[in-house]
């Protein structure tokens, strides 16, 4: 079977679905995807849009969907992110306000110390806010990866063993090839000798034949002598 030199591989396949997958999780577009992937296969997005479209995706639904809902939480997880991050500058700016206000020194640092949260308690508030998400996140990516490597060593062990099979029978056909030459040989040496002992016959029964024509042939007359007959 001849194989078109413009084919999509089953590497080229995996690089599309991981690329396209990585941008819905990133809350990217496929022509973004179809792009990247187009520069790195050497190809028109148009083609690799196509290949989504028509064979890929029907194999990644269920990927799809946990990318889909990876980017939701993702979203939310900024969205509560620039949410908490104006609240604590807003908690800032009325202590500070608080504190200009505050006319006697030593009420000043009993507020402060009240009111302004402690480095272990504000020491990152959006990173704390975002360590689950990206848990998710990163958990979601490792067994969909572990997916794919799965695919791969299946296709691979699948390969290897075609590999052995073929290999055997190229073996057993060698075999074969050298059994029938050597009959064929065998053949070759019987016929030689069938056609010396047919051209030995073939001699012998000529001879034979002069023989008869030149030996004389008698025959006795009345009286009891033998004459030569000629012939």
């Amino acid at each position: 079977m001849k194989v078109r030199q413009d084919a999509w591989s089953h590497e080229d396949d995996l690089l599309l679905a991981e690329t396209v997958l990585r941008y819905i999780r990133e809350g990217g577009t496929q022509l973004a995807a179809f792009d990247e992937v187009g520069d790195k296969l050497n190809r028109t997005s148009a083609a690799c849009g196509f290949r989504w479209n028509a064979e890929v995706r029907n194999n990644y639904e269920q990927a799809i969907a946990i990318a889909k809902k990876q980017r939701k939480e993702r979203k939310r997880a900024l969205d509560r992110m620039n949410k908490d991050k104006g609240t604590s500058q807003e908690k800032t700016v009325s202590q500070e306000a608080f504190v200009e206000e505050t006319p006697a020194p030593v009420y000043i640092e009993e507020v402060s110390a009240e009111l302004i949260p402690s480095s272990k308690s504000f020491s990152n508030p959006i990173n704390n806010s975002i360590t689950l998400e990206d848990c998710i996140s990163f958990l979601s990516s490792l067994r969909h990866n572990d997916f794919l490597s799965n695919q791969l060593e299946m296709e691979n062990n699948r390969l290897r063993r075609e590999n052995e099979s073929l290999k055997q029978q190229t073996k057993e056909l060698e075999k074969r090839l050298e059994k029938l030459s050597d009959q064929q040989t065998i053949i070759q040496e019987d016929y030689q000798a069938l056609v010396q002992i047919m051209d030995r016959a073939r001699r012998l029964v000529m001879f034979e034949d002069t023989e008869d024509r030149n030996s004389p042939t008698f025959r006795m007359d009345k009286n009891g002598n033998l004459e030569q007959l000629a012939k």
